[in-house]
């Protein structure tokens, strides 16, 4: 199928509470999210002038093999100032529920439908390409939802952004709505989800199977509030569970998540999916004897397909082919079962006092421990750091 992800880290994950990108890294993480391989960058909005105008300057002027895209309110000033940037395609964003017409705009249901065919129709006549931007479409009414988007459509939009601006679909709605607008109105559809609810890819994910064709993502998962659809997440998810190829480069998901994570100093918890530092550590005995012996019985996908690498830690709840793994890999000795049953007796023991997996160093000296105490003269380590 045909599938789209327009990246919105540089717009929408740069609007995360407390997070600024430098000119020189918002064209550092679009060189590297065309290098992933994602079909269009959101690089900014041309309208807040200064810095953000120049960083979209630069973006647009490097070429790159993914479309760029900038956001836009439904306003002709908008849209100007993305002509003045070079811009060939634009996001017009205007709110659809009730809720935003009222108490954010306090206009009227026409005022919006005017302003979406005014907008739409100005950046078709100077040749732009047009996804118009239904916000807070998970809340709006869907009879209005349906005349915004024919509305949208007629005018000339090239797709609709079906926004889930506070986060409030779940999978099985958002597959229901989706799939029913574009019965209704017959245009492409674009999905922005939101992470409120924990179910950002997941929402995303239903909107692809209900039809859409574009879906919204950014790095690591950033964006208002608790953030918008994760790229890895949305790119493996597709790949691994819906069995679809998005033709995302997944080998370097992890070094742009690094490189996001370092640069808006956001350290990524170690249980992030996809590229989060625990995804291939493996410390349990039952669990790391099963990948020892047979990676998937424990692993969905290969460490190798993210940029990552497995490995066998020795903690709390180790088993003792952990520590003969270890000793074979890491030191080249093969150790007597009873030497390994002491050695992890003690790792153990030390894991629970230190409250954390052991180093290797830590290992080591515990097996010299133990040969000292049985004057064993077994092969000596070499102990580094």
């Amino acid at each position: 199928m045909d599938l789209f992800i327009d990246d919105t880290t540089l717009r929408d994950g740069e609007q995360t509470a407390g997070v600024v990108f430098t000119n020189e890294e918002k064209v550092r993480i679009a060189q590297m999210l065309d290098e992933v391989g994602v079909h269009e960058i959101e690089a900014g909005i041309p309208a807040m002038g200064g810095d953000e105008m120049a960083a979209i300057r630069s973006i647009i002027a490097l070429g790159l093999r993914a479309r760029i895209l900038t956001w836009n309110r439904a306003v002709i000033s908008d849209i100007d100032a993305s002509l003045r940037c070079g811009s060939q395609a634009v996001a017009l964003s205007i709110p659809v529920s009730d809720v935003h017409i009222e108490h954010r705009l306090g206009q009227s249901r026409g005022w919006v439908l005017e302003s979406v065919r005014r907008a739409t129709r100005y950046a078709k006549s100077h040749d732009l390409y047009v996804s118009v931007n239904a916000e807070d479409a998970s809340r709006a009414a869907p009879d209005f939802l349906d005349l915004f988007a024919q509305n949208a459509r007629e005018a000339g939009a090239d797709r609709l952004r079906y926004c889930d601006t506070v986060g409030v679909l779940e999978p099985f709605r958002t597959y229901e709505v989706v799939r029913r607008l574009i019965e209704e109105v017959g245009i492409d559809i674009e999905m922005h989800t939101h992470n409120d609810f924990g179910m950002a890819t997941a929402n995303a994910i239903a909107g692809i199977k209900a039809g859409a064709k574009y879906v919204n993502t950014t790095v690591n998962g950033l964006g208002e509030r608790a953030g918008n659809a994760s790229l890895a997440e949305v790119v493996m998810a597709l790949k691994h569970i819906e069995k679809i190829d998005s033709g995302i480069d997944t080998t370097r998901l992890c070094t742009v998540s690094r490189y996001v994570a370092e640069v808006t100093q956001r350290p990524l918890p170690v249980s992030t999916p996809i590229t989060g530092d625990n995804i291939f550590a493996h410390e349990s005995g039952i669990h790391a004897d099963g990948v020892l012996k047979y990676p998937a019985t424990y692993e969905a996908f290969s460490p190798e397909e993210v940029g990552l690498e497995r490995r066998i830690l020795v903690g709390k709840h180790s088993g003792s082919n952990t520590i003969h793994f270890k000793f074979a890999n890491e030191f080249g000795i093969e150790l007597p079962d009873d030497l390994a049953r002491e050695i992890l007796a003690r790792a153990r023991a030390l894991a629970v006092k230190r409250k954390r997996a052991l180093f290797s160093k830590e290992l080591a000296l515990i097996y010299l421990e133990v040969c000292k105490e049985r004057c064993l003269d077994l092969p000596p380590l070499k102990i580094s750091g």
